[in-house]
């Protein structure tokens, strides 16, 4: 992996605890690396797949189109989130989707604090610890919405954060997403995730 070996030529220790501020100077070319920090430790993030990467594009048109004309905004990876810093417990990530609706918690190197809203969408190399180790800083920092979004199977997965704790959104249903933070936000599914019949259309074409 071309980015292990890049972190190695920098004489990069995982096995010591880093800062926030050390992890912001891990730029290797194009802005914040594809690196994260939680709890002082680094995590490497494997390359968005395809469908990945359409899943979270089609998110944000729509999320875009509904924030149009209002003080929220919405970021999309690779986007520095501060969680938490001091204590050897700094957490700085990158997920997915962020919408930030606070402009005071924003800079030009990303977000410091809880955004409102966060998306991550699940591939095999990252949904554990989405599922796990990131679901929790995110309930800790006060993160209000967390979406978990699986493109294999054409699901979401919604928290919100009732008095320090995320509880799931038993409300939805498998045809559309409703924000309980973001007022009036309604997606549908088919606006989501490719249409199923794409990769029997490819393997027809091939």
């Amino acid at each position: 992996m071309a980015i292990r070996e890049e972190l190695l030529k920098q004489n990069l220790n995982l096995g010591r605890k880093y800062t926030h501020e050390e992890y912001m100077k891990l730029n290797y070319g194009d802005g914040v690396p594809r690196l994260e920090l939680i709890d002082g430790e680094i995590y490497f993030m494997a390359a968005p797949s395809g469908d990945h990467q359409e899943v979270s594009m089609n998110l944000s048109r729509e999320i875009s189109t509904y924030l149009k004309g209002k003080k929220c905004k919405v970021f999309a990876a690779p986007y520095a989130v501060n969680l938490q810093q001091g204590k050897e417990n700094d957490t700085t990530v990158q997920p997915d989707l962020v919408v930030v609706c606070d402009p005071s918690k924003l800079d030009k190197k990303g977000c410091n604090g809880a955004p409102d809203v966060v998306i991550e969408i699940l591939s095999p190399s990252t949904a554990k610890r989405d599922i796990g180790i990131k679901q929790r800083k995110y309930q800790e920092a006060g993160v209000q919405e967390y979406w978990i979004v699986s493109p294999e199977m054409r699901a979401v997965q919604q928290y919100t954060l009732k008095d320090g704790m995320y509880f799931a959104n038993n409300n939805m249903d498998d045809e559309m997403v409703t924000s309980t933070v973001l007022e009036g936000l309604k997606i549908l599914f088919e606006d989501i995730f490719p249409p199923e019949d794409d990769d029997e259309n490819n393997q027809e074409e091939i």
